[in-house]
């Protein structure tokens, strides 16, 4: 099994049900949903539906002992982190792939991010050599593969970007359909308010399996 600390749309926020639409799965329940009728979108949202929708904090790892243990410690990290405001989101380009990204700078999500890779890592086992061999494919500077040693995961830190991801990697002719569309389908709820009032902790059965939402731990004492 696997595990990972993500933010997620709370089940009351439109956004939960938009995103989990758009993306075909429901993370929360695991229900498989219709998609809108466009060109290939199931498999355009293949691997994101497998993740569920989110936003990575803690990204995903195998635990180096056992879970109550971990569960216990993210509920005690939690604890100790404010709530504060989300900055309303949008549809944006990011390396190709499109994703919910903030519309402004917001310093207390990057610290979010930052404290649950530190705080959480002692409950992280080692990555195997296939595992970093795969994650090395992609082509890491310097620095990320520094991240990758020290962390597990090459963008975390100072290489961390917030963003719900909503595609794989477009090409020009895809992206010229497929961001119009998705820009319309979340119009109306993706820059609405929201707080950022807790955590998710999701979890893997076993490799290849989609990610779930196990448990949502409020921020705050």
């Amino acid at each position: 099994m696997r595990v990972a600390v993500y933010w997620a749309p709370d089940l009351g926020d439109p956004l939960h049900d938009a995103g989990s639409r758009w993306l075909g799965r429901d993370a929360e329940t695991g229900v498989e949903l219709p998609q809108p009728i466009l060109p290939d979108l199931a498999a355009i949202t293949a691997d994101p539906r497998s993740y569920g929708l989110h936003a990575t904090l803690k990204p995903p790892f195998r635990l180096a002992a056992g879970y109550a243990e971990f569960l216990a410690e993210v509920v005690r990290w939690a604890a100790s982190i404010v709530p504060f405001d989300l900055p309303p989101l949008a549809v944006q380009d990011l390396k190709g792939f499109l994703a919910l990204r903030e519309s402004t700078p917001c310093p207390a999500l990057h610290a979010l991010a930052d404290n649950a890779v530190a705080a959480l890592d002692a409950h992280r086992a080692q990555p195997s050599q296939d595992e970093l061999a795969r994650r090395r494919k992609s082509g890491l500077s310097s620095a990320q593969e520094e991240l990758l040693l020290r962390w597990g995961y090459p963008y975390v830190m100072v290489e961390w970007r917030f963003h719900v991801t909503l595609t794989r990697r477009l090409s020009p002719e895809e992206a010229a359909v497929i961001r119009p569309a998705a820009e319309a389908h979340f119009a109306s709820i993706a820059g609405v308010p929201r707080k950022v009032g807790a955590v998710c902790v999701f979890t893997q059965a076993a490799p290849g399996k989609p990610f779930l939402i196990a448990e949502r731990i409020p921020l705050g004492a």
